[in-house]
């Protein structure tokens, strides 16, 4: 029997007019499985990897329309690439295909982070993991450069646009709020099209104009509260609603409430729980699961788990319906156009950084070329640079021990 055929929603039926086929239900569960399990790297290997899969080889969108899902996943707050992968499951499947991707690519991290918190409440440590990630860092920067320089391609399509990227990697750089940047050069753009429109009859090459933005972060009053599993949901909810930047910004807030607030945990056990978040595959907000099963086992890695990541599928099933009108309206399609830049130049900042902490010496630089060539000569799975640079690391680790 064949695979059941997802049936997309009736809005998502404008960005799939290019498609030639949707694909199964099966095909889309897989993918995401897989990407969980191997997704190493964080929220910028996480995005390289969907385009390699979705754009690059099986063309299930354009780089266009996987431009506007990254664009409008950083726009909100939560995991960006859980959110983006949301993204592709609405527009390829609907309702139905939004649960079905979010879950698939959260599930296999979860359930891997929830077992190394088993293994550490009872050795009192993490198992060593250095080794793999010695040997995933330098595949996982030629993923990304690879995926820069495609989407880049697709997104800057006007000089000005060029140059609202190079602004935007200079303000991040400088450490400039990444909310700042996104809304800042979707204004900017949005406001030269604008301008061009309005002096078109006396000078048809009007520039482009900036406009800065500037945000604000409102902090409640402290409220101690009861461990339960009630207000471990709604702590974890609350983190997913409001959540935006790196996991550096997740320690903050995670921080706050429950160590200094509540006292739930001890600052070593929230380091470690960050620890594990980012080591991990898939994304990295599943630092919740290894904190709820530390508070409260299974229930509470379960509970804890739904509540940090509920608020990505609420936001995308409210926002998705919305892509279509936003890309036919002339200021917003500019709007996201700027928005995508930003998007791509808060990656290439990233990935500078993570190439900074990754090329480390001979043999990982050497590791970067030889995923940079298999990627772009023999076009190899991203997944099996992964996996390889995996087994990479361990070999030299075992060497190094003995």
């Amino acid at each position: 029997m064949d695979d059941p055929v997802i049936a997309p929603s009736d809005t998502a039926r404008h960005f799939q007019a290019s498609l030639p086929e949707v694909p199964p239900l099966r095909a889309l569960a897989l993918l995401f499985l897989r990407l969980g399990l191997t997704a190493f790297g964080g929220p910028a290997a996480h995005i390289a990897m969907m385009e390699d899969e979705v754009v690059r080889r099986r063309r299930w969108l354009s780089r266009e329309q996987f431009l506007d899902l990254l664009g409008a996943a950083n726009l909100l707050p939560g995991p960006s690439s859980t959110e983006l992968a949301i993204y592709i499951g609405w527009l390829l499947g609907g309702w139905s295909g939004l649960v079905l991707a979010g879950t698939c690519f959260i599930l296999p991290a979860a359930l891997l982070v929830a077992g190394l918190a088993w293994a550490y409440l009872n050795w009192g440590t993490l198992p060593q993991v250095a080794g793999i990630l010695y040997g995933v860092k330098p595949a996982v920067i030629a993923i990304i450069v690879q995926a820069l320089g495609r989407l880049g391609r697709a997104s800057v399509k006007t000089p000005g646009l060029a140059v609202v990227g190079v602004l935007a990697m200079v303000l991040s750089f400088l450490g400039v709020n990444l909310l700042v940047v996104l809304f800042g050069s979707g204004l900017a753009v949005a406001a030269g099209q604008w301008f061009r429109r309005r002096e078109q009859k006396t000078d048809p090459g009007a520039g482009l104009s900036a406009m800065p933005l500037a945000a604000s972060a409102v902090a409640g009053p402290a409220v101690i509260a009861p461990f339960g599993l009630w207000p471990l949901f709604l702590v974890f909810l609350k983190i997913g609603f409001v959540l935006f930047g790196s996991g550096y910004v997740l320690l903050a807030f995670l921080r706050a409430d429950l160590v200094e607030r509540r006292g739930w945990l001890t600052e070593t056990q929230l380091l470690d729980a960050v620890a594990v978040g980012q080591v991990t595959p898939g994304p990295v907000s599943t630092t919740a699961t290894f904190i709820g099963y530390l508070l409260a086992g299974p229930w509470g890695a379960v509970v804890a788990t739904i509540g940090i990541f509920l608020p990505a599928f609420l936001l995308v099933a409210v926002s998705g319906p919305l892509m279509p009108r936003l890309r036919r309206s002339p200021a917003a399609g500019a709007f996201l156009d700027g928005v995508n830049v930003a998007s791509l130049a808060l990656m290439a900042v990233v990935s500078w950084q993570l190439g900074r902490a990754a090329l480390v010496d001979g043999i990982t630089a050497a590791l970067a070329g030889i995923s940079a060539l298999l990627l772009l000569r023999y076009r190899v799975n991203s997944v099996w640079l992964v996996l390889g640079g995996a087994g990479v690391g361990l070999v030299v680790s075992l060497v190094r021990e003995g």
